[in-house]
């Protein structure tokens, strides 16, 4: 076997910078697009079932009871899995939201209904390095009188913090 010529091995390793610029960000984008999609999902799902019920409720009863953060402790640095019946509070039921498997986020949900105009905002809080600082996703919505609800994009606050 014949070792390389400088010219070789120069257009060896300029090769290998190229693949290596076009696929290294790609793949990071990736990493963090992979850990968002808990949050997005779990957000976007509270959003259609919330705007389901309110669909077929006056505002004074559109959208069900606000909830504290769920599981009360939110998982740091690593997945938890959650133990029994911590998702059976009836909100949780009634949004149809439930982890059974291992998870990073915890949620929150919070209704307002009132007389005509009835508003939930909805949030999924992670610590995905454990060092404090919370990553924050989080979506709401309204009802007006007889209108459809409307819900708003999701807003986040440190995306992969």
């Amino acid at each position: 076997m014949r070792s390389l010529t400088p010219i070789e091995a120069a257009v060896a390793v300029a090769i290998a910078g190229s693949v290596l610029a076009a696929t290294v960000p790609t793949f990071v984008r990736n990493l963090r697009a992979s850990k968002t999609t808990e949050p997005l999902e779990g957000l976007r799902h509270i959003a259609a079932r919330a705007a389901a019920i309110a669909d077929t409720r006056a505002t004074t009863a559109a959208y069900p009871a606000s909830v504290d953060v769920t599981p009360a402790d939110v998982p740091r640095g690593e997945q938890a899995l959650d133990p029994p019946g911590t998702w059976s509070h009836a909100t949780w039921r009634a949004l149809d939201m439930e982890f059974t498997a291992p998870h990073a986020y915890s949620f929150a949900f919070e209704s307002k209904n009132g007389e005509g105009y009835a508003t939930y905002r909805a949030r999924a809080h992670g610590d995905l390095d454990g060092d404090g600082i919370r990553s924050t996703f989080a979506i709401a919505g309204e009802k007006r009188g007889t209108a459809d609800p409307v819900t708003s994009p999701i807003d986040v606050e440190h995306e992969v913090e």
